[in-house]
């Protein structure tokens, strides 16, 4: 169960880091605890299962990786796993995941490929058709990146009742 400083936390680590030599002992300051008790407590969170991971959100765009592909696949379910397999060894896919195909869409598999160009994109998708034998695929390129956030569950609005963060 989440305490009222839980939600603190997590509400302050949903947003940036800042972008000063200790970041987390300006969070913790923010938060009026000590830079210890919330490295203890961001470690609890990770050693229960509370919260997987930390990580960068990288805006790929602005880092050159213009070309982005949802491709999607058709694959026979008695190959799901084994193929699932093989494309998340790549390096070059970022997400991999299945769907039901509807009746006048047959794709159930998905990945995200990026790269600098489309036709660096095209090469990585026809690498993986070859290596899973799979030739049933289309390329979706995305034209433009309206949105790109995580997940909030906490915000800091709803935590002003609790005292400032």
């Amino acid at each position: 169960m989440l305490d009222a400083l839980d939600k603190k936390i997590i509400a302050a680590m949903q947003a940036d880091l800042p972008i000063v030599a200790e970041p987390y002992r300006e969070l913790a300051e923010r938060l009026g605890i000590s830079e210890t008790e919330l490295l203890r407590r961001l470690k609890s969170y990770r050693e229960t299962g509370k919260m997987r991971k930390m990580g960068a959100v990288l805006r790929h765009r602005i880092v050159g990786y213009a070309a982005n592909a949802l491709c999607a696949w058709i694959v026979p379910e008695s190959r799901r796993d084994e193929i699932g397999e093989l494309f998340i060894a790549s390096e070059a896919v970022t997400h991999c995941y299945t769907r039901l195909p509807q009746a006048d869409w047959p794709y159930n598999f998905y990945i995200m490929l990026h790269a600098h160009t489309r036709q660096e994109c095209k090469m990585m998708a026809a690498e993986l058709a070859q290596a899973a034998n799979i030739k049933d695929y289309i390329m979706l390129f995305s034209t433009r990146e309206w949105k790109k956030a995580s997940m909030r569950y906490f915000s800091e609005e709803n935590q002003a009742d609790m005292g400032s963060i």
